[in-house]
């Protein structure tokens, strides 16, 4: 197996963005998945479907929508681009379309997390005087930690291997913005370089395998914990 220095960086900048979307995501994702489980208000079948939709919409949708929103003459954009802030075809960019397209499956991890807290502690820990936000830091998050350690699993492996969304809002830019999907592809279009394109696919298998090797050391890590 050999990686010329193109691979290397668009492996680096795949870790890199898998990462940073995130650990972005991770608050957001919490403060979704808890207002989910422990809150009743109007709109909430509106939040659950707006949290799903990326997880029926074709990831090119998704990259097109963000395209229009974050480019020069979407909302967004005109407003970034009067503060000197550009997101489209950079790295960034790729953030942007990983965290949205995992962003379901970091919500949906956590929420069962939570759904599986006893509600009997929660209601003892208010009944002792604890207000929601102390509930929520010394109840609901500790004993939801599986399921943010799943989440956040389940989402760095799907932003490693994000392709639909990032090429639209990113492009596929060798050094810049090239990750290892899109390195595959710009191999999987040349007959002459299968081998390069094979090097990568086998790069991705171990750092999944990786991923999910920790998350199960992990895991089991906490349950004996919670058993102890």
């Amino acid at each position: 197996m050999s990686l010329t220095a193109e691979d290397i960086q668009a492996i680096l900048l795949s870790l890199k963005v898998a990462l940073t979307a995130t650990l972005l995501a991770l608050p957001l994702g919490f403060a979704t998945a808890w207002l989910m489980v422990f809150r009743s208000f109007r709109g909430k079948v509106l939040l659950e479907v707006l949290v799903n939709l990326p997880l029926t919409l074709p990831p090119v949708v998704i990259g097109y929508f963000l395209l229009l929103l974050l480019g020069k003459n979407g909302w967004a954009g005109r407003f970034l681009d009067a503060w000197g802030i550009h997101f489209i075809f950079t790295w960034k960019a790729a953030v942007i379309a990983s965290a949205t397209v995992g962003f379901p499956l970091l919500v949906r991890s956590v929420r069962l997390g939570m759904e599986s807290i006893d509600r009997q502690l929660i209601e003892t820990s208010r009944s002792l005087g604890a207000r929601w936000f102390d509930t929520l830091i010394t109840v609901v998050l500790p004993l939801s930690i599986r399921g943010i350690l799943a989440g956040s699993s389940l989402m760095f492996a799907r932003s490693l291997g994000e392709f639909g969304a990032t090429i639209i809002v990113a492009g596929n830019i060798p050094g810049i913005t090239q990750t290892i999907p899109l390195a595959i592809y710009d191999y999987a279009s040349s007959p002459s370089s299968t081998m390069m394109a094979l090097s990568l696919c086998l790069v991705a298998v171990v750092i999944s395998v990786l991923v999910l090797f920790v998350h199960e050391v992990l895991s089991r890590n906490i349950e004996k914990q919670e058993a102890a």
